[in-house]
């Protein structure tokens, strides 16, 4: 187990280097720049020269990157181009309300979807199963902006039950703070639920239909025994894969949601970056979710071994 871990860790090192330096050269190939877009069209060529050296723009791809590189193995993302403020310090404050409303949706998500898939699987054809089919049915159908409307409009305007702009702080509160991001979070979790719903739902149903299982009913195991200790374990592996997939939804979501919501998160924080060709913001929260990510998929891997011993022993033996 412990070789399989580390060559997972040693993966997940490599391909964090790969999407930095990627990053870094792929933001420089973006049409215009900053220093064009800060001084304006009509700035003098004498201008956009001192603008440029001012910023270090001045020097060679290789030694920017160099430097950059040395920044970001002491946690220095630079500072940004437009404000003058520390890259870290904006993520810093954006962060902790996107984390905020995708930790609380995913939450809700698995919550919701395990239980209603397991259900739905096994009671087939039924009320339950129609109805679980029908709710996975408008959360993959309607993106979250949508439901983020069709929420605003029913408990924050109707019934002014719910805040309908901002983000509180947790340290001002747990119950206004938690206020702020429920309608947030539950936009962002319905397109999550649904499809970690369907894939528990189809995942435990072809398990369920293999031979394996009907040979553990003929040699007399109990219902649950067969149900919890072969057909559910076995279809989790599918469904953590697609639950850690997934969370690409719950952070495009999360975008578009910190928006009709006036909250700004990491989702506004790199739409205004790009906008402004401000490459230090840019590089510094794409990297941030990227490595999110990364460690995300590393520890599903690390999950694996859990819930499927013969992943470790394959990798053992191999």
């Amino acid at each position: 187990m412990k070789r399989y871990i580390v060559k997972r860790v040693l993966h997940a090192i490599v391909i964090t280097w790969l999407v930095a330096t990627t990053l870094f050269f792929g933001v420089r190939l973006l049409p215009g720049g900053p220093v064009r877009t800060m001084l304006g069209k009509q700035a003098t060529e004498a201008k956009i020269r001192a603008l440029r050296e001012e910023l270090g723009m001045n020097k060679p791809l290789h030694e920017q990157y160099i430097d950059w590189f040395v920044g970001l193995l002491q946690f220095d993302f630079g500072t940004s181009i437009r404000t003058g403020q520390a890259v870290t310090e904006s993520i810093m404050l954006a962060l902790p309300k996107t984390l905020s409303i995708g930790a609380l949706a995913v939450l809700i998500g698995l919550v919701i979807a395990i239980p209603t898939g397991v259900i739905s699987a096994t009671r087939r054809h039924e009320l339950p199963d129609y109805v679980a089919t029908f709710i996975a049915f408008f959360g993959l159908s309607a993106p979250s902006f949508f439901i983020a409307i069709l929420l605003m409009v029913i408990f924050a305007v109707r019934f002014e039950i719910l805040p309908v702009f901002g983000y509180t702080p947790l340290s001002e509160g747990f119950v206004p703070w938690f206020q702020s991001i429920l309608l947030p979070a539950i936009s962002v979790a319905l397109p999550y639920t649904a499809v970690v719903m369907r894939m528990m739902r189809s995942s435990l149903l072809e398990v369920m239909g293999t031979q394996y299982m009907r040979t553990a009913k003929m040699k007399g195991l109990s219902r649950q025994t067969r149900f919890y200790k072969h057909a559910l374990q076995n279809a989790l592996i599918p469904v953590v894969t697609v639950a850690g997939i997934q969370l690409a939804v719950v952070i495009g979501g999360s975008v578009t949601v910190e928006i009709v919501f006036g909250i700004k998160g990491i989702g506004r924080l790199i739409v205004s970056s790009i906008l402004n060709r401000d490459y230090p913001v840019t590089q510094g929260v794409i990297l941030v979710i990227a490595s999110g990510f990364i460690l995300i998929n590393l520890l599903i891997d690390i999950m694996y071994t859990a819930i499927d011993p013969r992943i470790r022993y394959g990798d053992e033996n191999a």
